[in-house]
């Protein structure tokens, strides 16, 4: 199994969280390849500075190579919420998976529409760092699941 974890995030900017992340990627690696893309470019800094529609359509584009070949999952707080077995049952049932989590403008209508689902931690505001870090601990526990180790337990 493959998983990506595709972020609008600056590389080496998440100190706070990077052992935490590593630390999931590390146990989950019996079970699965997980890949970190962190993307931050100029045309997203750019568009962040002149407004929300603009810093969507920069994160759209920016992910826009890693739509193919992989059962796509928008985070999305707006999404219907999943409960953990829900979530396991996406990766129980797709090879490949990747994660998208948006900047701070979240994503445009469009790229939602070109993934497969989108699903939600829960209507509270939270930081794409740190639902990173939630995500991470999910695709483990997901994982946990499904090839019945105690961690879910």
């Amino acid at each position: 199994m493959r998983v990506r974890v595709c972020t609008i995030d600056k590389k080496g900017k998440n100190e706070l969280y990077a052992p935490l992340i590593e630390h999931y990627k590390k146990i989950a690696k019996p079970f699965a390849k997980i890949e970190l893309i962190d993307i931050f470019n100029n045309q997203i800094a750019k568009a962040q500075e002149s407004s929300a529609a603009l810093a969507k359509e920069a994160y759209s584009k920016a992910f826009e190579p890693y739509l193919q070949g992989a059962f796509n999952v928008v985070l999305d707080p707006n999404a219907k919420e999943v409960d953990s077995f829900e979530f396991a049952n996406i990766l129980r049932k797709n090879a490949n998976v990747t994660f998208f989590i948006a900047g701070a403008y979240g994503f445009d209508d469009k790229f939602k529409k070109r993934c497969n689902i989108s699903v939600s931690f829960g209507k509270i505001t939270i930081s794409h760092k740190l639902v990173k870090v939630l995500l991470m601990e999910q695709i483990y526990r997901g994982l946990s699941i499904i090839n019945n180790h105690p961690y879910h337990k």
